[in-house]
């Protein structure tokens, strides 16, 4: 591999979190001083957070929004983080201003590099219920659900049900640099 940081190389997405450790206060500190000081577009910031613990209730709010397939892992993350995004325009209709899905991305990104360098593992979840998730934490007008994403120690892949155990124990695969370039 090319000279690059381990907290990159290292960084992978698993599906088996420890379901006996939990994250203490200063690692859910660190997380989200992280993803504050990511960059964004006009130095606007528009993510928001809420970090839910396991089992309190916000973590429950945010694990029932999340797919069937996605809960049979994600309940054993010690932390369910929703990232979500503000937007000016709260019309019905209304899209997102420009950048801020990239901004907040970067948030989860620098979220994520932290999270390798304290020895914790960060998988990130898309399809949610957004709408239930608005609903179910009471999120305030504006404030969009874009991903969950679980944080916790890396556990055993062998506890996962047997359809997930070769998905998180198969070989980890990245397109050659070339197939990324466009010319």
């Amino acid at each position: 591999m090319t000279d690059l940081t381990p907290l990159l190389a290292y960084r992978w997405s698993p599906l088996a979190f420890d379901p006996t450790e939990e994250l203490c206060e200063a690692e859910a500190v660190s997380l989200l001083e992280a993803a504050r000081w990511a960059p964004s577009l006009g130095n606007r910031q528009p993510w928001r957070f809420t970090l839910g613990h396991r089992d309190d209730e916000t973590w429950k709010r945010i694990l029932v929004n999340l797919p069937e397939h996605d809960q049979r892992w994600a309940h054993r993350a010690a932390a369910l983080l929703l990232a979500a995004h503000v937007d000016t325009d709260t019309g019905p209709d209304a899209a997102p201003a420009d950048g801020v899905a990239y901004d907040l991305g970067q948030a989860v990104a620098h979220l994520t590099v932290q999270a390798t360098a304290l020895g914790l593992h960060v998988r990130q979840v898309l399809t949610v219920d957004r709408v239930g998730l608005a609903a179910d934490l009471q999120l305030p007008p504006g404030v969009r659900p874009y991903a969950v994403v679980a944080v916790g120690k890396l556990g055993d892949p062998l506890s996962l049900p047997a359809d997930l155990v070769a998905e998180e124990t198969g070989l980890r695969r990245r397109r050659p640099l070339a197939d990324l370039l466009l010319s």
